[in-house]
């Protein structure tokens, strides 16, 4: 005999009513939120590992301190995109400077390439923004690449095509030090030119006409005033924080962020403890890792092999001396500043792994859930969870894509 849905519904009603086993907890709903939702990371440095040494993206490394993301365990941190990094160190702003850099740049495309092709089933290159989704679709991660620094590209633009043409989907304009296009964050040195160079005005106008989104992340704050200018398309500080919640330089003031959210851009907030919270005094820490920098001259312009040596001088001293790392409530705060000051489509992902991306309880790839569990107690919906991971980002990429398409039409 059928019964009507008339008579179930009261008792179902009763029955989920006074279940204890249907009240969901805030662990399940940020798994299941997590789990469906695309997920975006703008920023991993993984690739300079596989450059230095015999690194493999396709097995799954160990976790302790270590090397912090391979395809396995993007899987298993639920994490469907990453942006893997072509991070160059800066030299002299010479010819020969730049065409080492250059040369580097070229190896550690290769690099992404060849984890991507080694492993088909697990992994694909992305190039579009609809990309990601398809790729999510099969059941593997899409692979994007960055550019961490215009030093590379020297004067010579057409290098930025070349790199445009093997993959690379956005362009950091500087890293520590000012270069040929701007100004830096972190170079304390009299800069060439305040904020963007006339040069740094045509990179930029060219990465719009290429559909390569600019980064806006270690450049300074007249170089981002400058960018804001110029620009056609939205940018994205694809790993950076609130300088109102923790000031360093490294960080956006309010004023930037909401020139960022005016440019329709999106600011996506990196895991690196020294930009998300202040750390206790560690005078023997700061003193040993401060005669390592000067050592090897703050990391820049070394050889693969004086590279090495450095970073494993650097690791001793982190063992030795164990830092005190901010959390992840620590970095929601900043994305809560950011949605405060800017909007809730302005604040994404970037975590800066195996750059320093780090937190006491999100210590690699795997633990990425983390910060969704925390935006879910502290109330955000699944639809500004989505946003926040994905959304965002892509809203970005497509209309960087639009502008490009629109400019090539108008040549």
């Amino acid at each position: 005999m059928r019964y009507s849905n008339i008579f179930y519904l009261p008792i179902l009603t009763i029955f989920l009513f006074l279940s204890p086993s249907c009240e969901v907890s805030e662990e399940q709903k940020a798994a299941e939120i997590h789990d469906q939702v695309l997920t975006v990371d703008t920023h991993c440095d993984t690739p300079l590992l596989a450059l230095r040494g015999d690194y493999d993206f396709g097995k799954r490394n160990p976790s302790d301190e270590g090397p912090q993301v391979d395809f396995p365990r993007m899987e298993e941190g639920g994490l469907d995109a990453a942006f893997f990094i072509v991070y160059l160190a800066q030299g002299e702003l010479t010819q020969e400077g730049y065409d080492s850099a250059h040369e580097r740049a070229l190896d550690l495309f290769d690099v992404i390439h060849e984890a991507v092709e080694d492993y088909p089933e697990m992994a694909e290159l992305a190039l579009t923004a609809d990309d990601a989704y398809d790729i999510e679709e099969k059941g593997k991660r899409a692979i994007y690449i960055g550019v961490e620094n215009g030093y590379p590209i020297g004067k010579d633009i057409s290098r930025l095509h070349k790199y445009y043409d093997l993959g690379a989907r956005y362009l950091t304009l500087s890293h520590s030090s000012h270069n040929q296009i701007c100004a830096s964050s972190t170079d304390s040195s009299e800069p060439p030119h305040e904020g963007l160079s006339e040069f740094g005005k045509e990179i930029v106008e060219e990465l719009n006409k290429l559909g390569m989104i600019v980064d806006i992340s270690h450049i300074a704050d007249q170089s981002v005033r400058d960018v804001l200018e110029v620009t056609e398309a939205p940018v994205l500080a694809t790993h950076s924080n609130a300088r109102a919640v923790h000031d360093h330089n490294r960080n956006l003031s309010d004023e930037l962020l909401k020139k960022v959210a005016e440019n329709d851009g999106v600011v996506h907030v990196t895991f690196v403890s020294s930009f998300v919270a202040e750390s206790p005094p560690t005078p023997e820490r700061d003193s040993a890792r401060a005669a390592v920098r000067e050592k090897w001259d703050d990391f820049e312009g070394l050889t693969d092999e004086e590279m090495e040596q450095a970073r494993e001088e650097w690791n001793e001293v982190n063992e030795k001396y164990p830092r005190v790392l901010a959390t992840v409530s620590d970095l929601v705060d900043h994305i809560d500043h950011i949605v405060e000051v800017a909007g809730i489509e302005h604040v994404a992902i970037g975590s800066d792994f195996d750059g320093g991306g780090r937190l006491e309880d999100l210590n690699d790839v795997t633990e990425l859930g983390n910060i969704t569990l925390e935006l879910v107690r502290r109330g955000y919906t699944k639809e500004e969870i989505e946003k926040i991971w994905s959304g965002n980002f892509m809203r970005v990429f497509n209309e960087v894509e639009e502008v490009a398409q629109r400019m090539q039409a108008a040549d």
